[in-house]
């Protein structure tokens, strides 16, 4: 078998190439009669064609690329500071992290960035090739570097993921009721449409009775939607993607759409007291790591999500590059309302601008929240009478001719 290695020599010094051994353990021992230790190491020119697609490598494809969930990064946050806050070397703790390690892809990064470490990399620098890892988390973790205070750089980065998987959830919880009667509503008008409807228009046509308005609308809505359900499908996927596509790739179109979705009523206020808070949250952690301003508003913007909101913060930062306060550019963006503003002017005057923002932070969050509450206890009763007027109309259109019929069956 060929191998394709990387080894360390006693001095840490790194070494990669080629070997021919008879198997994994032959190839270690190899390397380690030439003073080598093994980081990593691969066979290659095997028929990996001939194999299985159950044996193949189904993690294989490019790491770098792959995204984890805020809840295994926050697991790894978490246990990096706490050996950091023990004095474990990083080296250990890699090792450490390698060897518990269940997840393949998280696997894979930790050894490749193991490596990294063992050749002089910077824990930073290898962990920004991965955009598993957030840029606000790496530059977290860079400027721990600096100031010898990685341990604290992870805390406030585990910090920050935990907050957000809380205020996420918060949020799920809160939408949690409407959308399931909005998915009731749609269930019910399927199921009004396939099975019900069609039964009493076959009842009506036999009779040969006199159909109201009301009932012909909803039959003839009712056949609409059966024969063209697959086009009305196509039409809808068709403007999501389209949508979707426009605010990818055109800019202008998706700083029109942000801008507009911030002026809807109620879901453009909560919109913006979630991209307030969240920039709020980490502007200070970043200046409480030591990140100057500058990159601190920059790293801010690409976290955000809404492209306007990172158009205003873009102009920020060249008005604050040239010399201009913080809370002097803000006061120019409107998106930022004044009560912010005044808040981070006092921050700014008074030396404590990362507590301003904090504080700001957790009002927003709250705000935000209580937001999301009113706006879903307003939606329930709305969803709710939305349901009985479906389920209403449907019942009017169908009993009122039922009573003519007998009606002329009587008379008759």
């Amino acid at each position: 078998m060929r191998y394709r290695y990387t080894a360390v020599n006693a001095s840490g010094k790194k070494a990669r190439g080629t070997m021919g051994a008879d198997d994994k353990g032959d190839a270690i021992a190899r390397l380690m009669a030439n003073g080598l230790t093994a980081v990593e190491l691969e066979a290659f020119g095997e028929n990996t064609e001939s194999k299985s697609v159950w044996q193949r490598d189904i993690g294989s494809r490019d790491i770098h690329k792959g995204r984890l969930s805020r809840k295994k990064l926050l697991a790894f946050l978490n246990q990096m500071a706490l050996m950091m806050r023990a004095g474990v070397s990083l080296s250990m703790a890699m090792d450490v992290l390698i060897d518990s390690q269940k997840d393949r892809k998280m696997k894979r990064i930790l050894q490749e960035i193991n490596q990294d470490l063992y050749g002089g990399t910077p824990l930073s620098e290898s962990m920004g090739k991965f955009e598993a890892f957030p840029k606000l988390i790496v530059s977290m973790v860079q400027t721990g570097e600096e100031n010898g205070r990685l341990d604290t750089a992870f805390e406030r980065g585990a910090d920050i993921v935990d907050r957000e998987i809380a205020f996420s959830a918060r949020v799920r919880g809160a939408m949690g009721y409407p959308i399931f009667l909005l998915v009731l509503t749609g269930v019910l008008l399927g199921i009004i449409n396939t099975f019900v409807l069609p039964n009493f228009t076959g009842v009506f046509q036999q009779f040969g009775a006199s159909l109201p308005a009301i009932t012909r609308n909803v039959m003839n809505a009712a056949d609409f939607f059966a024969k063209w359900w697959y086009g009305i499908a196509a039409v809808i996927a068709a403007a999501v993607g389209g949508l979707m596509f426009g605010h990818r790739h055109v800019p202008a179109f998706a700083l029109s759409a942000d801008r507009f979705r911030l002026r809807i009523p109620f879901i453009g206020k909560i919109s913006a007291e979630n991209q307030t808070a969240r920039f709020c949250r980490v502007m200070a952690s970043l200046i409480q790591s030591g990140v100057d301003i500058v990159r601190s508003l920059g790293i801010a913007s690409d976290v955000l999500t809404n492209c306007y909101v990172q158009d205003e913060l873009a102009r920020i930062i060249s008005d604050v590059k040239i010399g201009s306060t913080i809370n002097a550019s803000m006061a120019r963006c409107p998106f930022f309302d004044p009560l912010l503003v005044s808040m981070i002017r006092v921050g700014e005057e008074s030396g404590m601008i990362a507590e301003s923002f904090e504080k700001m932070a957790g009002l927003y969050e709250r705000q935000a929240e209580n937001s999301t509450k009113r706006f879903t206890a307003m939606l329930e009763p709305a969803m709710t009478i939305l349901i009985a007027l479906v389920v209403g109309t449907v019942i009017i259109s169908v009993v009122v001719p039922i009573f003519d019929m007998y009606g002329v069956i009587s008379g008759g």
